[in-house]
């Protein structure tokens, strides 16, 4: 009795560790197709979030931005920082996201930016 439920505990852990390889073959394939559809960009912005901790999609949400635009960016930030100042009753934890997430932006602009220089070189030298 024993030896079969040795042996059933041993399959079910083989099935499930080949399906765990499984998925992992399948999400490093997809991580790589897409950072390869984002080219050197993605690599440049996915070290943003790295380093700031925040990713595009959470700072635009926290600053409420659709597009990058500095204006808007600019706007959106002083009124948030102003409304969760400490003095006035607000949070100090929503006023340092409001921070991290202008920098998120801000450090995404300057790759954009970045970019679209390197691109007219191209242009200029062919």
């Amino acid at each position: 009795m024993a030896k079969y439920l040795a042996q059933i505990v041993v399959m079910g852990v083989q099935v499930v560790g080949r399906a765990f390889a499984r998925a992992l073959r399948q999400e490093y394939a997809a991580s790589q197709a897409a950072a390869q559809a984002r080219g050197r960009s993605g690599q440049e912005s996915a070290a943003a979030s790295s380093i700031t901790g925040i990713s595009l999609q959470e700072a635009q949400q926290i600053l409420n931005i659709s597009k990058l635009s500095p204006e808007e960016i600019q706007k959106n930030y002083e009124h948030l920082f102003k409304v969760n100042d400490k003095s006035v009753g607000g949070s100090f934890y929503l006023q340092s996201k409001v921070v991290r997430a202008k920098e998120r932006l801000d450090e995404e602009l300057s790759i954009q930016k970045k970019e679209e220089k390197q691109q007219s070189q191209q242009n200029t030298e062919t």
